[in-house]
């Protein structure tokens, strides 16, 4: 049934019948487009499926045609719609409207509180008004504004019920208002009940609209946060088709463009992920897969091998029917070089341990020999290497206990003073020049440097734990310099070395625990790892100053840092 413009219906329940069977029709059409929808996501396997927008369309095309209809039944010039918005708690006309362009509804908005519209909306009764101009329930409306001399406002209820037909829910969401009734008559009781009637058909469709609106924001926000997962995501539908993969999937495996419901053996050319989907929809097809299952996959990615720890378990529908698999990757990469190094490490302290204390024991056990024969020189000499073993030993200790407390989130206390950087500097060089026959030490400073903040026994640390290492990964000997620059705000300082060096790879990765470069020139090296890490957070947690290193392999390294020369011990983390 079609009513143009200028023709009143002959029978009102006649097109309110047509109308109500539009709206099943439409709302058959919304619940086929988003069986549609459901399809074709499932099939593309992402967020752009392209089919988004067609139901949310196609209502909104039924509710700019209710809209029309509205307007020609009640002869009304205009038609107007006000949805209640919680936050502001006002009522808000929204598009579509009839004879009310888009730029003007925007400045139609009430607090559910004023005017007639927030009667009509609070009491959920409809008003009749007669002369917009001088009606004083029309004030606060500001109708007048949109050239309105007479109208209706009905509330827009949502009426729920039971199987039985009974209701047990009534909410109004808003208000439909129609406007200046044309050939100059006025709007009357047969009106306002005829109204009354289409209003719940439009509340059906604002509601049906609203409702599909939410679910498509819920889809959105969850493929979003699918997406946005550091952990690989990858969804296979019963058939063995992928449904889903997320960008970190895609990264993992090098995927790029559309799936097009591809078969995952056609997608994955690694053979354990291969292997971990063909188990999965098995266990799916023999329902063992609920619990879930656990495997672990290295892949080469970017050039660099990475472990992952995969969990796979079966999707299943609200009937409890499997719908596919689901599997989880997660990059447990670091998780398993930490486990390697540690293994290492304690390796290397028991080695570290063994070493001293094999050589304590050996000259102690000498020197209580009876009749030794031992020259005094030669018995300093054994008294010499026990005290060196003894100060290696107290160096480890010291180290693995500083770790343990950091690692507990205790920062060791500092204890600042004004500091003179080059009286330091040349007694650190000048300790160090007596440990080592094969090194010549050089102190590059400025003849003048000014004092800084500073905890002199950490900064001390630092200083010698850094020309150790220099001299320790320079086998061969050569020149160590200690360089000193004075910069605007912070003191630089540089340990210098001609030794092995450090391949570029491991630059970044030099001031991590238990970390250590393993070639075959510094095997022999003893160490644990942990010195530089300790190093690092004196220089930025102590110190809150930064480090770097420079390298070269067969060339020597420089490691760098930088100090304030002004420190705020308030800034310090305690």
């Amino acid at each position: 049934m079609v009513v143009s413009e200028n023709s009143f219906p002959e029978d009102p329940n006649e097109l309110i019948a047509g109308l109500r069977e539009q709206l099943e029709e439409a709302n058959r059409t919304i619940a086929d487009l988003q069986e549609k929808l459901d399809s074709a996501s499932a099939a593309k396997g992402g967020p752009d499926t392209g089919l988004e927008t067609t139901p949310l369309d196609e209502m909104e095309t039924t509710l700019r045609r209710l809209v029309q209809r509205i307007a020609m039944i009640l002869q009304a010039e205009k038609t107007v719609w006000m949805l209640y918005d919680r936050e502001s708690g006002e009522l808000v006309a929204k598009p579509p409207a009839y004879g009310v362009d888009e730029d003007h509804l925007k400045t139609f908005r009430i607090r559910a509180t004023q005017g007639i519209s927030g009667v009509v909306f609070r009491e959920g009764r409809p008003e009749i008004f007669l002369d917009a101009v001088r009606d004083a329930r029309t004030l606060k409306d500001q109708v007048a504004y949109f050239n309105v001399v007479n109208g209706v406002a009905v509330p827009l209820i949502v009426i729920k019920r039971d199987d039985q037909n009974r209701v047990i829910d009534r909410q109004t969401i808003g208000v439909l208002h129609v406007w200046n009734k044309r050939h100059g008559e006025e709007f009357n009781d047969e009106d306002v009940r005829l109204l009354e009637r289409l209003a719940s058909s439009l509340a059906a469709v604002i509601t049906n609209m609203r409702i599909y609106q939410e679910v498509v924001e819920e889809r959105k926000e969850l493929l979003q946060t699918i997406e946005s997962l550091y952990a690989g995501l990858v969804l296979v539908n019963k058939d063995g088709r992928v449904a889903q993969l997320n960008a970190s999937a895609r990264a993992m495996f090098g995927i790029s463009g559309t799936l097009d419901s591809k078969h995952y053996k056609d997608v994955f050319q690694h053979e354990g992920a291969v292997e971990l989907f063909r188990l999965g929809l098995d266990n799916m097809a023999k329902d063992e897969g609920e619990a879930g299952s656990t495997a672990e996959l290295t892949i080469n990615a970017d050039g660099h091998e990475h472990v992952y720890q995969c969990q796979s378990a079966t999707v299943k529908s609200e009937e409890g029917k499997p719908m596919g698999i689901v599997c989880i990757f997660n990059d447990i990469t670091e998780i398993r070089n930490i486990e390697r190094m540690k293994s290492a490490f304690v390796a290397t302290v028991s080695h570290e341990l063994r070493t001293p204390l094999t050589a304590i024991k050996g000259f102690v056990s000498t020197l209580l020999m009876d009749d030794t024969g031992f020259e005094e020189v030669e018995r300093r000499e054994f008294y010499g290497i026990i005290d060196s073993e003894c100060d290696r030993l107290t160096r480890l200790i010291n180290d693995l206990l500083n770790i343990a407390r950091i690692e507990a989130g205790e920062s060791l206390k500092p204890s600042y003073s004004q500091v003179s950087v080059r009286e330091l500097a040349q007694k650190v060089v000048m300790i160090q020049k007596q440990s080592t026959h094969r090194h010549t030490l050089f102190l590059d400073a400025p003849a003048e440097l000014p004092k800084i903040t500073a905890d002199e026994d950490k900064l001390d640390q630092i200083l010698t734990n850094l020309i150790n290492n220099a001299i320790k990964y320079s086998p061969g000997g050569g020149e160590v310099h200690l360089i000193i620059e004075d910069l605007p705000d912070a003191i630089r300082f540089g340990i210098s070395d001609q030794g092995m060096g450090i391949p570029k790879e491991h630059l970044a990765k030099v001031f991590e625990k238990f970390h250590r470069v393993d070639n075959r020139d510094n095997r022999k090296v003893y160490g644990t790892g942990l010195g530089l890490f300790l190093v690092k957070h004196l220089v930025e947690v102590i110190h809150q100053g930064r480090i770097w290193a420079e390298s070269e392999v067969g060339k020597g390294s420089t490691f760098w840092f930088e100090v304030p020369k002004h420190l705020d011990p308030e800034l310090v983390d305690d």
